[in-house]
């Protein structure tokens, strides 16, 4: 037994290598059963196949085999963030091809044919028509001058032939069939919401000739978030909605809606950043089976078909989208001392099966940093949540009286939340001595609509006072040492970083990764989708523009006094390399202490080795 060696926090000698991060690591979304509880497909992202995204079929007895063509990247632009890319219908596949946004049939031997033509058009979210052969999705024209058009249409399975269904809205999400074939569901919004500020649920009968008959606005509004609706299988609609400020399950039912469990301070949906997240499905005898998030976990729930909620216990505290076959349950899932993971679940008896895991690397658990889940007091006498992650290393220990160095994050959107799952990054340096905070700041998704409301109009402002002040409570509370403090982000977390840069004195340091500089330049650049977020998060155009001046720290770098890394992927559409040219820009102004490190063939999050 090799003694126990004393030496400085930050210094620790640690066997987590750096290759942890990327070696046999991929991504791992959408499991689903195939026609059966012994088959599942899923979606696995491969950083070392230049980030593409396969699709993976398993069999019992067989395991799992790549189904898509060698280099096809099944991922769809709608919305640039995508989901919902690929539908299974037994033996019909069709996946869209990030490369030219067309859909393809793929069929066996890992071989496809184009399905719709060629053209500026992106395709999600589809789901079959069986009965009148075809398909019905969401597409993006991008075939105009102006911003993209976004409809629902029919795409023929025959000849591929696209006709437009329902038009008039900025976007459309959640096309769904009733099991009989006879009625359509979906979500509209427009501008200037994002999903979560305000949609609408609307059902209209298909008629003979498959056009829809007269429409019904069944729930939501401009300031009602539904999300994900679904029936079941005896015809009835649900949805997911927060008339009480939570997001809890509803169904419409004979005209009339009604709540289908009482009143539950937890998330039944997060935030629809993506299509085609699953977060409840119908199990046998009328029952559900649903993930909620609550206290920054996840969780499983059984709900009865009179309305109980029973906790189903599970060795995970972030769960993806799930499917349900039976009495087995396919979910990806993780835990702070285990990855992402395809998991079958047998929900009988609790037992599970590993399926595939996002990474070969196992990680010893002594060396596993398990988070506390903290909360904290912040400005305008508000609360705070996140996860504090100490170090751990068994084979070292700090001189007497000192503290670790501390970096806070914090998660992307900024309407999102910090998860639990094992993070190889946060791991790597709480085994060499540093402390991580990962900050659920006002504004996050998972403690209810008032708290996610609560950056409305004030982010860059209550985002970095909730980042200081979970820095400041650590400190006094006797964890971190306060001088050697840093922040680093990605995307809307990268902005909450260089906004913590350039006006508070608070970090020694900073990293930010495809992170916001201009306000008003983003708001000008940016995509469709997020082209009006910051109506809501900032203020309207031009009313507030001096509002985004102030707020933009590409303008205020002259009060930056750290050094600062700055990441970008020159393939970004949603925060594109200009914004980190500003910043660089401004950095060499100062004649502060930076790198920039700009990488070609990447978007908006690193996908490759």
């Amino acid at each position: 037994m090799l003694a126990v060696k004393e030496i400085p926090f930050g210094a620790w000698p640690s066997p987590l290598s750096i290759e942890l991060l990327t070696a046999g690591a991929v991504g791992l979304s959408s499991p689903s059963f195939d026609r059966g509880p012994d088959g599942l497909w899923w979606l696995e992202g491969r950083p070392e196949e230049g980030g593409i995204q396969v699709l993976v079929r398993w069999r019992e007895g067989v395991g799992p085999t790549d189904v898509s063509p060698p280099g096809f990247n099944v991922r769809t632009r709608v919305h640039e963030y995508g989901g919902a890319p690929v539908l299974v219908a037994g033996e019909l596949i069709v996946a869209s091809d990030f490369a030219t946004g067309r859909l393809h049939r793929i069929l066996p031997g890992r071989t496809s044919e184009p399905l719709t033509l060629e053209g500026p058009f992106r395709y999600a979210d589809l789901v079959l028509d069986a009965e009148r052969d075809r398909l019905i999705g969401v597409r993006e024209d991008h075939s105009g001058d102006g911003e993209a058009v976004n409809e629902l249409v029919t795409i023929a399975l025959t000849d591929g032939a696209v006709t437009p269904l329902v038009t008039g809205a900025d976007f459309y999400a959640a096309p769904r069939l009733s099991p009989d074939g006879r009625r359509l569901a979906w979500l509209e919004w427009r501008h200037p919401n994002m999903p979560w500020d305000g949609t609408e649920l609307w059902v209209a009968e298909l008629g003979a000739d498959g056009t829809l008959d007269e429409r019904v606005r069944v729930a939501g509004s401009t300031t009602d978030w539904i999300s994900q609706p679904r029936w079941s299988p005896d015809g009835v609609l649900h949805f997911v909605a927060e008339p009480d400020g939570w997001m809890n399950l509803q169904r419409w039912r004979d005209g009339r809606i009604e709540r289908v469990t009482p009143p539950i301070e937890a998330e039944f949906a997060g935030p629809d950043w993506v299509f085609g997240t699953r977060q409840y499905a119908f199990a046998d005898g009328g029952g559900i089976l649903a993930v909620a998030r609550s206290n920054g976990a996840d969780r499983l729930y059984r709900i009865a078909p009179d309305g109980t909620v029973t906790g189903i216990e599970v060795p995970w505290t972030a769960l993806g989208s799930i499917d349900l076959a039976g009495d087995r349950l396919v979910t990806a899932a993780a835990s702070p001392s285990e990855p992402w993971s395809i998991v079958r679940l047998e929900v009988a008896t609790g037992s599970h099966e590993i399926l595939r895991r996002s990474t070969a690397a196992e990680i010893d658990p002594a060396y596993v940093s398990i988070p506390e889940s903290i909360a904290f007091p912040t400005t305008d006498g508000a609360t705070a949540y996140g996860h504090y992650y100490p170090p751990r290393n068994p084979d070292v220990v700090a001189p007497p009286g000192t503290r670790p160095p501390l970096i806070v994050t914090s998660h992307g959107g900024p309407t999102a939340e910090a998860s639990t799952a094992r993070s190889t990054r946060t791991q790597l340096l709480t085994s060499r001595g540093i402390a991580v905070l990962d900050v659920d700041y006002r504004g996050s998704t998972g403690h209810g609509k008032a708290y996610r409301q609560a950056l409305e109009g004030r982010w860059g402002v209550v985002d970095v006072d909730d980042c200081v002040a979970g820095a400041q409570f650590l400190a006094e509370r006797g964890d971190v040492d306060p001088d050697r403090i840093a922040i680093e982000g990605g995307s809307a977390s990268g902005y909450t970083t260089l906004c913590a840069l350039a006006f508070r004195d608070a970090f020694r340091a900073g990293i930010t990764s495809f992170g916001i500089g201009d306000l008003m330049a983003f708001a000008r650049e940016t995509h469709k989708f997020e082209s009006r977020y910051l109506d809501r998060l900032v203020g309207p155009l031009p009313d507030a523009a001096d509002v985004y001046r102030e707020r933009s720290p590409a303008f205020h770098m002259d009060q930056c006094t750290c050094p600062v890394l700055v990441l970008q992927g020159l393939d970004d559409r949603i925060v594109p390399p200009s914004e980190a040219e500003r910043i660089v820009d401004s950095l060499w102004e100062r004649r502060l202490p930076h790198a920039y490190l700009a990488f070609e063939g990447e978007g908006h999050g690193f996908r490759k080795a």
